[in-house]
């Protein structure tokens, strides 16, 4: 954690005046004050007594701070990790934040207040730094991402999820399978430094395999990150490219927003547009017909997640990387291309 010598040098102030800035004293400038507050929050200082209180109350309580906590694909986890906590002999600490706030911030803030022995980061930043893990001030793990696109050794923190790159890659090969190559990606961002870019890649590696160029036009982001989002920019797409002849989906929640459109559009699934997700939730059993998708172990996630972080909080083992694998869930999105729709 950052101390008042970092803010100091930080800031190119005094120490003193950085001592003055955190006990309000009231001899200071509003330029310095402002300058040494914001060096505070963004290299995440905690004061020393708070640090000290940490040190000698610290509860048996784990922290499991929820990113996004709208995502459907949480609620499994979340109930396995409390159930393993429980079972463990630690309490679990919920704590939920919106989709665009800072896991960081939030998790060292709640590892204090709340003197937790660690962290379970649900939902998450791809691209951690050194000062993001130190921040925390405990061990932690990342729960259904890794920091692919960071720079933290692997020894420096603990995660579970899926191979988002080669599950992905597999969901596309299964529509190639099927004789489709007029493939259309449904996704956030293409190059968003997290999960979309992930299964981007994915996408571009099972398509360079079958020897099918990358077509940007069938590249979809929903820019809002929202099913409303996904409908319009899939019912479009279909006007523009009445040739696709099937929809990956990155996640469920879009695949859903997927039928809709094509419903809308007045075409057929999957005798006109197969659809293929990755996810597993349960409202995605509730479609018509049923989603056709690769399920994650949700409940084994939030166990895992919570089996490493105890191990490494008993000195049981250091931290570790699990890779765990999807189950197709055959639906009734996923047909195969006639004769007559080939392009």
């Amino acid at each position: 954690m950052a101390t008042i010598k970092d803010i100091a040098s930080y800031c190119n102030v005094a120490v003193s005046t950085v001592s003055r800035v955190l006990n309000n004293h009231p001899d200071v400038s509003a330029d310095t004050r402002e300058k040494v507050l914001e060096a505070a929050r963004r290299l995440h200082y905690v004061p020393n007594n708070s640090a000290r209180d940490l040190a000698l109350q610290q509860t048996d309580s784990i922290g499991l701070v929820v990113r996004g906590a709208e995502n459907p694909f949480f609620m499994p986890i979340i109930r396995a990790v409390e159930k393993s906590c429980e079972e463990k002999g630690y309490t679990m600490v919920l704590h939920q934040i919106s989709a665009d706030a800072d896991e960081v911030e939030e998790g060292a803030r709640l590892v204090t207040s709340k003197r937790l022995k660690g962290l379970i980061l649900l939902g998450g930043r791809y691209d951690y730094t050194h000062e993001d893990a130190s921040a925390f001030g405990a061990p932690f793990v990342c729960c259904t991402y890794t920091n692919h696109f960071g720079d933290l050794d692997l020894d420096a923190y603990s995660s579970v999820s899926i191979d988002d790159k080669a599950e992905a890659c597999r969901a596309v090969k299964m529509l190639i399978d099927k004789g489709h190559t007029k493939i259309a990606i449904l996704l956030d961002a293409a190059r968003d430094r997290s999960v979309s870019e992930r299964r981007f890649r994915g996408y571009c590696e099972a398509l360079a395999e079958a020897g099918i160029p990358l077509d940007e036009g069938l590249v979809c982001e929903t820019v809002d990150d929202d099913m409303e989002s996904a409908l319009e920019r899939i019912e479009s797409l279909i006007v523009e490219r009445p040739d696709i002849t099937a929809i990956f989906a990155i996640t469920d929640t879009l695949a859903i927003a997927a039928m809709k459109a094509v419903d809308n559009a007045g075409r057929s699934i999957p005798s006109d547009i197969s659809i293929i997700s990755i996810g597993g939730i349960a409202m995605s059993l509730c479609t018509t017909p049923t989603l056709t998708t690769l399920a994650q172990p949700q409940a084994l996630i939030g166990e895992k997640a919570v089996e490493i972080l105890v191990d490494v909080l008993e000195k049981a083992a250091p931290n570790s990387h699990i890779r765990l694998e999807t189950t197709l869930r055959p639906g009734g999105t996923v047909g195969q291309v006639h004769s007559g729709d080939l392009a």
